[in-house]
């Protein structure tokens, strides 16, 4: 079929589209990655997003069910050079094009990748619209102009109504650790993560109370990924409340949009990047005494966390070495500390993968704290 992709700028690329019949409009972002399609496009964190992949083919593996970090795509749309039509894989169940159908969702392809991420790379990311429906450039922009942008919605929102779960629980009793998780757009890896290190995640969604979690009696708190401004869910919940009651209560570790929700509860900023984070080889620096490795992470993120305003509360622990911005912070007297990359690293190296044995590590001391406490 053929495709438009008009950008807010008056920008037109024409080109073909797979996939079903379908007019979405999103912020466009490109992501660098040379491998892991399907976990990019499967992943919550891209819900509203439009990807683009910078390497020239994608779909040449198919799509395997055990490498999606959710059960459906969240991306809106992708944008890349060239789709394989048929995957060569022993694993692929489907074909790009097939899983594409299948979720209702299109690419555009037989474009000029390096124009538009080099337009996305000075510019900043752009509200867009592609359509295999709808060629009238008019009508086109008169959409465009009427959609609110990303900042606006409440992105964990929608992604909760869209997935019916409001708490899941893997319900083994013989695991070791209970974490209730607050589930903002969660990838599958890192659930995965946690259950290798018995732990026995239970899932709650973004408004739920601190009743709800104190109900479970949780060894520790993790605070998910997600998409969306984290000042706009802050601003459309109880989120922040919530969290600083819990965070004087817990060892707690977040992840990207769990990272910034906790500087958020403490006092920090957010701010938008010119065109985010989005690959799989991010070098981000350990600030340790005893440690400085320089570690090669997974990123997803458009925002970042700024702890000027309350340094005093925090430290540094992990640095991006690419244009200096804050990749981890460690609080300085409670069990607190998150990171603003993926320690599973779906995809991508697993340097950082370390980083959920420290949060084992914080819950024990708190048990054995809590023990001795109780001996006393």
């Amino acid at each position: 079929m053929q495709a438009i992709l008009l950008l807010e700028d008056g920008t037109i690329v024409h080109g073909q589209s797979l996939g079903a019949p379908c007019e979405v409009i999103g912020e466009i972002v490109f992501n660098t990655a040379m491998t892991g399609y399907e976990e990019v496009i499967s992943d919550p964190s891209y819900l509203g997003q439009i990807v683009i992949f910078t390497t020239s083919h994608i779909g040449n593996t198919g799509i395997n069910f055990e490498d999606l970090e959710s059960s459906q795509m969240q991306a809106e749309a992708l944008i890349c050079k060239d789709i394989s039509l048929i995957p060569d894989n022993y694993r692929a169940k489907l074909s790009l094009e097939e899983y594409l159908k299948k979720q209702n969702k299109c690419a555009l392809y037989g474009v000029d990748t390096r124009f538009l991420t080099q337009k996305i790379r000075n510019e900043g990311c752009l509200k867009g619209i592609i359509s295999n429906i709808d060629q009238d450039i008019k009508s086109l922009t008169e959409k465009l102009a009427k959609s609110p942008s990303l900042s606006q919605k409440n992105l964990v929102k929608i992604y909760s109504n869209n997935n019916i779960k409001s708490i899941r629980n893997f319900a083994n009793k013989n695991k070791k650790y209970k974490i209730a998780v607050f589930d903002f757009g969660i990838k599958q890896g890192i659930l995965d993560s946690l259950v290798a290190l018995n732990c026995d995640p239970v899932l709650f969604p973004y408004d739920c109370s601190v009743e709800d979690i104190n109900a479970i009696q949780p060894d520790g708190i993790f605070f998910s990924n997600g998409p969306g401004d984290p000042e706009q869910l802050a601003k459309d919940s109880n989120i922040l409340n919530v969290m600083r009651k819990l965070l004087a209560l817990y060892p707690s570790f977040g992840i990207c949009l769990g990272h910034q929700l906790i500087g958020l509860a403490f006092g920090g900023k957010t701010k938008k990047l010119t065109f985010g984070h989005h690959a799989i080889n991010h070098p981000v620096k350990v600030l340790r005494d005893e440690d400085s490795r320089v570690l090669i992470t997974s990123q997803n993120h458009n925002y970042i966390l700024d702890i000027e305003d309350i340094n005093d509360i925090f430290s540094i622990s992990h640095l991006h070495l690419n244009d200096g911005t804050l990749a981890g912070i460690k609080h300085k007297h409670l069990p607190i500390f998150s990171v603003q990359f993926h320690p599973e690293a779906n995809p991508g190296p697993r340097d950082a993968e370390y980083i959920f044995q420290d949060f084992i590590k914080a819950m024990n001391i708190n048990k054995n704290k809590t023990k001795d406490v109780i001996n006393a």
